[in-house]
């Protein structure tokens, strides 16, 4: 039997007058690649910052591995569950600082953290904030791995790359996958969603 990694219970995120996310109840289980699709302004990018506490939840309750995410310590819980972005955000600095920004890394490992997203060891040493933008979303996803997490959220985040540049990271994202890392992944791309998904998550309007 499948675990349930995140269970939402009666989840409403609103502002103002406005509801960003209705969600009556939803699971994402443990294991493989959960695909979050539906319609613009259904909430999917909402519901993903719930997970790790990005968004905190107007009414209701999300829980992490049966714990609500309330009560997990912020730091932790975000360096067990890490976050990819629709678009990149390079910190200033070279590429290697980037990726040392959270853990100590050695040369080596800094090259083969580059070599697994399919980026040349040679570009460490470049200022992160001039890349393109299919390696910045690579390097980003790098630096998000850095921790090991157990869960990576992904947030539409091949929605602004070429197609060579999405076939590295669907590639990558069905590596990780199969190495044991939870994907919880975003997309608009009805073709991407049948590529990836081991399990299908459709929203409606809230």
């Amino acid at each position: 039997m499948t675990e349930t990694l995140f269970a939402f219970r009666d989840v409403i995120v609103a502002s103002g007058v406005v509801q960003r996310l209705a969600l009556g109840m939803a699971d994402i289980a443990q294991g493989g690649i959960t695909v979050v699709s539906g319609p613009s302004g259904a909430g999917k990018s909402t519901m993903l910052r719930c997970c790790n506490r990005l968004v905190v939840p107007s009414s209701g309750t999300v829980t992490y591995r049966g714990v609500d995410v309330a009560d997990w310590e912020a730091r932790a819980l975000r360096r067990d569950v890490g976050m990819v972005f629709q678009r990149p955000i390079p910190f200033p600095g070279t590429v290697a600082d980037n990726l040392r920004t959270a853990v100590a890394l050695s040369d080596d490992e800094v090259s083969s953290l580059l070599r697994s997203v399919a980026l040349e060891p040679s570009m460490a040493d470049r200022e992160a904030t001039g890349l393109s933008g299919g390696e910045a979303q690579r390097m980003c996803l790098a630096r998000t791995l850095t921790t090991r997490p157990s869960v990576l959220l992904a947030d539409e985040p091949t929605s602004s790359l070429d197609p060579e540049a999405t076939a590295h990271l669907e590639t990558l994202a069905l590596s990780l996958a199969q190495g044991g890392t939870t994907l919880v992944w975003v997309t608009h791309d009805p073709q991407q969603a049948e590529r990836l998904a081991d399990h299908h998550l459709r929203l409606g309007p809230p």
